[in-house]
């Protein structure tokens, strides 16, 4: 078995200073850390909104300071939480426009988040009402297809990620990424992983470790093999959602977990393409998204 290296690699899922909740790194950090490992990109994602405006600032700072001698790039994204008005196509739009790469669905606003937190889901953002998607989400889906980006499932229910996702498909959305099934709020099986990936060709992102509470975390990297292993390694795609102060660096942590999954029997091709191949394809870096 051989040693995982992190050239070119791709993770489209950190959190990053400035944050509410205290992160490892900040944007700047993070940036010189994925210079540091030799990575192609990040997409550093909030669940206050948007880090468009932040990637655009590391990507220009990269410029001034390393002037050209390596290819990595920021990216950032959008997050449909109550901050940003919820399923707001005009807050998406804007994004969009200047250079956004992923609209998530609400997060810490879903209202399967808030009723798992043993929250009151007054004022949660819906994206079912009366068993169908929200009118509003028909922008979003038309905003996601002509831009070309990734629809990210958020902490929706499973229920509503099965609802989301034949509608997103329905309408043409190309990139549907199912955002950490494996985590316990999102809680979507492993069968009905296997359904998604059957019936609607996703990508399940599968993330290093979750938050069990009391600042403590399980490692996911079992459970991710066992996804790889049931719903094939071209649907499956490796994300730290690093960040935490729990967990170890961004970089560490995404070591980590590609040698767990080489050293466990995934092949070096196979994990390029967790890693790399979808990355790439779908943020437009390559064309390998058919």
């Amino acid at each position: 078995m051989g040693t995982v290296s992190l050239k070119g690699v791709i993770d489209m899922h950190v959190h990053s200073n400035p944050d509410i909740r205290h992160r490892r790194y900040d944007d700047f950090e993070l940036m010189e850390a994925g210079i540091r490992v030799g990575a192609r990109a990040i997409v550093i994602k909030t669940h206050q909104g948007t880090t468009v405006d932040r990637a655009f600032l590391c990507n220009r700072h990269n410029e001034i300071v390393h002037q050209g001698d390596n290819d990595f790039t920021m990216f950032g994204s959008v997050t449909m939480n109550r901050q940003m008005g919820g399923i707001n196509p005009w807050a998406a739009e804007s994004g969009l426009k200047l250079g956004a790469k992923v609209i998530w669905l609400p997060t810490q606003s879903a209202r399967n988040n808030m009723l798992r937190q043993n929250q009151d889901p007054a004022g949660c953002v819906e994206v079912i009402r009366d068993g169908m998607v929200v009118p509003e989400l028909s922008d979003i889906f038309r905003l996601v297809k002509d831009y070309d980006v990734v629809l990210g499932t958020g902490h929706v229910s499973p229920e509503e990620c099965f609802r989301v996702v034949e509608a997103a498909r329905n309408a043409g959305v190309r990139k549907l990424v199912v955002t950490h099934p494996e985590w316990w709020m999102v809680g979507i099986s492993l069968e009905d992983q296997v359904r998604l990936v059957k019936d609607y060709d996703v990508i399940l992102e599968h993330c290093f470790a979750q938050p069990m509470g009391g600042g403590k975390y399980k490692s996911n990297l079992p459970m991710n093999l066992e996804a790889v292993q049931a719903c094939g390694y071209k649907n499956v795609m490796v994300s730290t959602d690093g960040g935490q102060v729990e967990n170890p660096n961004w970089e560490i942590a995404l070591e980590q977990y590609m040698q767990y999954l080489l050293d466990h029997g995934v092949g070096e091709k196979e994990l390029r393409y967790m890693t790399h191949d979808i990355q790439a394809g779908l943020l437009g870096i390559e064309e390998t998204i058919k």
